[in-house]
Formats: structure tokens, C-alpha cells, sequence
């Protein structure tokens, strides 16, 4: 025996968070069936979609990916064998007014039940909670490893003896007389402010200065290691200062030849992308984030309209961009389009053309 959707109990589920195991209402009035395989499929922008999902007994179904969907539990179809043998009169009762099969509600004696002929009475099926899938779901893709750096990798970023307005000031007593480093110093030595988003994009500003523009790696990372320390809040604009200086962090030690250190830097970098705890989503954010990384934007489009126009200013603002996300691919240790030899030789030339 088996109920319609509205005689079982179900609760909703959005599309994106169906697992393997999940028993999902079919359109119509059949049972819940059981998910045995998720696929997502990409619009023509690259954007997640639609769910593929297909049930134990074939069937298939595709839902929006941002589509709420009914999701229940099995029900168990009794065999008839499995019946009970006690009087079918002590398993259900008859509903007053109803009249049984060839016959009225006068024709049952008082005190008993009617004669329901050959039809036994139905038992109510039992419900049993679905086990926890054996395996995640299987999708193309794989989940990034943990990637949070242990307390002795920590320990590799120095601890900080002054104050960040100390650190800052430091930064701009080296370098009298750069007006780019003047103006950022004067706002920051006022008071760093660690929520506020404009005050860590003024420090990751002032740390690429230094390294870019003054070739001064030590006060660029004693800068950026005052960001460089600060957890992911869940805050993307925040964050996005953070990243830049980590990404710009990893780099000069590499140059540096620390390369231990650079790879605290990378782990810190990558550290948000593994803090999705539901497997299905966490699959769908690595999805995206690689196909970010395969195809970067680089600016190339910008940078030979501004070298047409001969606009040296913009086409060196184009080339920091640019700059910044061949960093960030560094710190990721590179992509399926571009190895860490080529993003090696990419950054030595940005570095090159914009200092020039």
C-alpha cells in the first residue's frame, strides 16, 4: 500500500542541499523515492542551474537549483502474508455512516461490526527513518583538503612588538617624501580599526606600495601581517583586503626564500574555502571556485585599449589588476590553465612593466 504525498510526512528541502539517500516526492501522488545519484548542470554563464537527480527505481527528475522540494521518509509496503492473523474486526473499525460492501449500516447486529466480505482491513504501514548515505554525493569535482595551518606553522609569522600604528608609522618614516605612503599613513596612524573595511584595504594598499612601487619586502610584510592574522568573518568585502595581502605575503617570502612561511600564507589564503559543512554545497563551491581559477580574468581586454590609446596611467592601474590575481593564482599553487612556472614568468613581467 502506499500514500500520496499529503498522507505522508514530509518536510522541504532546497534543491541545492539534496544528498544521496534523500527520499524526494516525485511530481504526481506516488511515494517518496529514494536519491541514488545528484549531477549539476551549469547554465551558459558557467552558473549553477539545475539538479539532476535520479531515484533507486530509474526514475529522473531535474530541479532548479534554488527550488524548494518536498523530501519525506520510506514507507514500508507490507506483504499481505505479513498481515496479522487476529480477526480483521479488531484492525479497524468501521466509520459510522459508511455502509459496508452489499449491505447498509442497518445490516451489521448491534454491538458488532459489519461483515466486510472478502476485503481485509489495511494495516497502517510502518515508517522507518532512512539511513545516512554510505557515500557523499557523486558529482565531478573534489573537495578541497583542510587547509588550516597547525599552531608550529603559525608560529612562523613573527609576532608583532609594537602597535599596528606603530608598524605603520615605522613603514612611512623609511620612506620620507613618497606622497602614495604619506597619505595612507596619515589615516592609518590615527587608529587601526580592524572591522572596518575601508581601514584594511587602506593596509593592504599601503603593504602593496611598499613592496611594488619602494621594493621594501621587510615593512610590506611586517604591513601586511597586520591583516594577514585577522580570521575570515564571513564578511566577502573584508575579506577581499585580507586575500590581497596574503596572496602579496606568500610571494615575498618565496622571494625571500621562506618558503615555509609562504606556505602558512597560502593555507591562511584558502582557509575559507573549506568551511562549508554540507557536502552538496561544499561540491558546488569548489565547482566554482575552479572554474574561477581556470579562467581568470586578466585584463587583457583593458590593458591593449589603454596601450591603443597611449593612457599610460590606466593601463599600469589594469596591470596591478592584473597583478593581483596572478598572486592570488600563485597562492593557490596555480590552476589547470596556468602551472606555477607560467604564473611565475607572468608576475616577474607585471612586476616589471609597473615599476618601470
Amino acid at each position: 500500500m502506499t500514500h500520496s504525498p499529503a498522507d505522508q510526512q514530509y518536510r522541504e528541502k532546497q534543491a541545492g542541499a539534496l544528498q544521496i539517500g534523500d527520499y524526494l516526492f516525485l511530481p504526481g501522488d506516488g511515494p517518496a523515492e529514494e536519491i541514488t545519484h545528484i549531477e549539476l548542470e551549469h547554465d551558459d554563464f558557467g552558473a549553477p542551474a539545475l539538479i539532476l537527480v535520479t531515484t533507486l527505481d530509474g526514475g529522473s527528475v531535474r530541479i532548479a537549483i534554488g527550488s524548494s522540494v518536498a523530501v519525506g521518509e520510506a514507507a514500508v509496503v507490507p506483504d499481505d502474508d505479513a498481515l496479522p492473523t487476529e480477526d480483521p474486526a479488531t484492525l479497524a473499525e468501521p466509520v459510522p455512516g459508511d455502509a459496508p460492501e452489499g449491505g447498509t449500516p442497518d445490516d451489521a447486529p448491534d454491538g458488532g461490526t459489519p461483515d466486510a466480505g472478502d476485503s481485509p482491513a489495511e494495516a497502517v504501514p510502518a515508517v522507518v527513518v532512512p539511513p545516512l548515505p554510505a557515500v557523499e554525493p557523486t558529482v565531478s569535482g573534489s573537495l578541497m583538503p583542510s587547509t588550516a595551518p597547525d599552531p608550529a606553522q603559525l608560529a612562523l609569522i613573527p609576532e608583532p612588538t609594537d602597535s599596528p600604528e606603530d608598524v605603520v608609522a615605522a613603514a612611512a618614516e623609511a620612506h620620507p617624501g613618497r606622497n602614495g605612503v604619506s597619505v595612507l599613513s596619515e589615516r592609518l596612524v590615527k587608529g587601526i580599526n580592524t572591522k572596518s573595511g575601508s581601514c584594511l584595504r587602506d593596509l593592504s594598499d599601503l603593504a602593496h606600495d611598499l613592496f611594488i612601487e619602494l621594493r621594501d619586502p621587510d615593512h610590506a610584510l611586517a604591513v601586511a601581517d597586520i591583516l594577514n592574522v585577522l580570521p575570515y568573518d564571513g564578511n566577502r568585502d573584508r575579506w577581499m583586503s585580507v586575500e590581497r595581502s596574503l596572496a602579496l605575503s606568500s610571494f615575498i617570502c618565496r622571494e625571500l626564500g621562506q618558503a615555509e612561511r609562504a606556505e602558512v600564507y597560502d593555507q591562511l589564503l584558502q582557509a575559507p574555502d573549506t568551511i562549508e559543512t554540507d557536502p552538496f554545497k561544499a561540491r558546488i563551491a569548489a565547482k566554482v571556485r575552479q572554474r574561477g581559477l581556470n579562467e581568470p580574468n586578466l585584463y587583457d581586454k583593458e590593458i591593449f585599449r589603454s596601450i591603443d590609446n597611449g593612457n599610460r596611467d590606466a593601463e599600469r592601474e589594469w596591470r596591478l589588476l592584473r597583478l593581483e590575481t596572478l598572486l592570488f593564482l600563485r597562492s593557490h599553487g596555480g590552476s589547470n590553465t596556468l602551472g606555477v612556472g607560467e604564473l611565475d614568468h607572468r608576475i616577474a613581467n607585471e612586476l616589471e612593466a609597473v615599476r618601470a
